[in-house]
């Protein structure tokens, strides 16, 4: 259900360009490279949303707000990442041990930053590009 009320948000939404364009900060001559529906890896568990690759960065956007606590009042907020690929250190992709249907992508940023994304519907189109994208910068 998640992903088709997901496609649903693109379609009405105008496409992935538009949604990113609209969620992040971007310059006039970023281009939207590829995007892919994955799953981020948190301590609060997987949060499913959309993996953004551009001329000049890695974004992340979760499909829907997430509550946290703000003092007692409860709060809601859209969970994010972005990367410049000047700060990608590595892209490595895995296989669980235990299952090989379960493939995973581990980002590592220049300071030591781990992201873990999961669940692609595109896995190796995602290894690809954001092999890419490491090699380029």
């Amino acid at each position: 259900m998640g992903r088709i009320a997901q496609g649903t948000k693109v379609l009405a939404e105008g496409g992935y360009e538009k949604i990113f364009r609209h969620t992040f900060v971007t310059d006039p001559e970023e281009q939207l490279g590829n995007s892919f529906v994955c799953y981020l890896s948190t301590s609060a568990g997987p949060v499913m949303g959309i993996l953004y690759v551009s001329t000049a960065k890695l974004a992340y956007c979760s499909d829907t707000p997430l509550p946290y606590k703000n003092g007692t009042q409860t709060e809601w907020s859209y969970y994010k990442v972005v990367i410049p690929l000047h700060q990608l250190k590595a892209v490595n992709p895995s296989t669980s041990r235990l299952n090989c249907a379960e493939k995973y992508i581990q980002v590592i940023t220049v300071d030591s930053h781990e992201f873990w994304f999961m669940g692609f519907l595109n896995y190796d189109g995602a290894v690809t590009c954001l092999k890419e994208a490491l090699q380029l910068h």
